[in-house]
């Protein structure tokens, strides 16, 4: 992140730039301004040009670049900040919030990386910039970008799967479940993209004409993923007891594409997940339940997105005991996350960022960042203790108090 950080006079030179294609002035933050924000830092991460240099929104800067004297507080920078990781701009941009001066003024400034693995989409659509104003790309706009993902940078995720080819993948799948989710509804209808094209826009076959699926290509929609990855399976277990030596009573593995592994699993937790009502004349109906659902989705999406594929042929594992709920996902802490700082707001690092934008894509889930504190609100908002964790450089263990007995 230090590498992106302009100088003080590149700031000053990009500010007064009129015909720059890298830069976007913005008075404040109103209206439809988030928007506008969210397709620059969409664009300038594209870097269509070709540049390899970072381009910079300006907040608090009028059109000939003027200071306007906005206050720059701690909420703005906030807002600009949140925008990498509200789901909207996918992959998750690389951006830089700051509060720089600019002619000896305050002004936000958000700072936007080039992506490593373009094309990226705000909304279902890839905004460009062509000369200083933004554009929607077209269909070889869209391929270009796609060849320029640089290999030797890539994560795991977005290598490709040499043992498969096209016919491993379900592209009926793709085109009537996944695109329509994917991609904005007047960008479909122009139908001028065929299913190869959209296969890797969508980085589920490599850029190179080969149709080499990559390792998201084969998660997400594979005819048959285990058989590639063969630790892409989540395995059930429910003891009747509080040590894996008690009885089992159910044991059941689910495996398949993301979308269908993750329902079918849930389906299961909602099988034994117990709700009782009460109607109370004077405050109404109470529910009193032995887990909360959303606690249960985010810790397996957690562990869905968050997980190795790599080196290991372990399956995730789900323990559902008398007392607890235990979910173990192979694969330690990644990047900036650490065995000290996991589950502290605002440390959020992403193994598999494609497989996480494409389980944003399914809904799986809605915003990066904040699973786990939707997990412990739910669980405090159900009265139950708070989950714990158990972290490891081989794997991470969620632990998910149930209540016993329910009515």
């Amino acid at each position: 992140m230090g590498q992106l950080r302009l100088s003080d006079q590149e700031l000053t030179a990009l500010a007064s730039d009129l015909e720059s294609d890298r830069v976007e002035r913005k008075e404040r933050l109103t209206g439809e301004t988030a928007t506008k924000i969210r397709e620059a830092i969409c664009a300038f991460a594209n870097d269509l040009p070709g540049h390899g240099l970072p381009g910079v929104v300006f907040v608090g800067l009028d059109d000939p670049g003027r200071p306007v004297r906005l206050p720059i507080t701690d909420e703005l920078l906030q807002q600009l900040a949140d925008m990498r990781s509200d789901g909207n701009i996918l992959p998750i941009p690389t951006i830089l919030v700051e509060k720089r001066l600019v002619a000896d003024v305050p002004v936000a400034v958000v700072t936007v990386a080039p992506a490593l693995a373009p094309p990226v989409s705000f909304k279902g659509r890839i905004h460009i910039r062509v000369g200083p104003r933004r554009a929607i790309a077209s269909r070889q706009d869209e391929i270009l970008l796609s060849e320029r993902r640089r290999a030797n940078d890539l994560p795991f995720d977005l290598s490709p799967k040499y043992s498969t080819e096209l016919k491993d993948l379900d592209v009926r799948y793709f085109a009537e479940e996944y695109v329509p989710r994917a991609v904005a509804p007047d960008i479909l209808a122009a139908n001028d993209r065929t299913d190869l094209d959209r296969l890797m826009v969508c980085r589920m076959i490599l850029s190179d004409g080969s149709g080499t699926p990559t390792i998201t290509g084969v998660l997400v929609c594979g005819r048959n993923p285990r058989f590639h990855l063969p630790g892409d399976y989540i395995q059930f277990l429910r003891v009747n007891g509080t040590d894996l030596s008690d009885p089992i009573v159910d044991a059941e593995a689910f495996e398949g594409r993301v979308e269908r592994m993750y329902l079918e699993t849930m389906a299961k937790l909602r099988a034994y997940r117990q709700v009782a009502v009460a109607i109370w004349e004077d405050v109404g109906e109470q529910r009193t339940e032995s887990v909360p659902l959303v606690a249960l989705e985010q810790i397996l999406a957690n562990a869905i997105m968050h997980r190795s594929y790599e080196g290991t042929n372990a399956p995730i594992r789900v323990t559902w005991f008398n007392d607890r709920i235990e979910v173990l996902s192979p694969g330690g802490p990644f990047g900036r996350v650490t065995q000290r700082n996991f589950g502290s707001p605002g440390n959020a690092d992403y193994r598999n960022p494609d497989l996480a934008e494409a389980m944003r894509v399914l809904r799986i889930v809605q915003r990066f960042g904040m699973g786990i504190r939707l997990a412990q609100r739910a669980m405090s908002d159900a009265g139950l203790s708070e989950i714990t964790w158990e972290v490891d450089d081989a794997f991470v263990r969620a632990v998910i108090p149930v209540r016993r007995r329910v009515g």
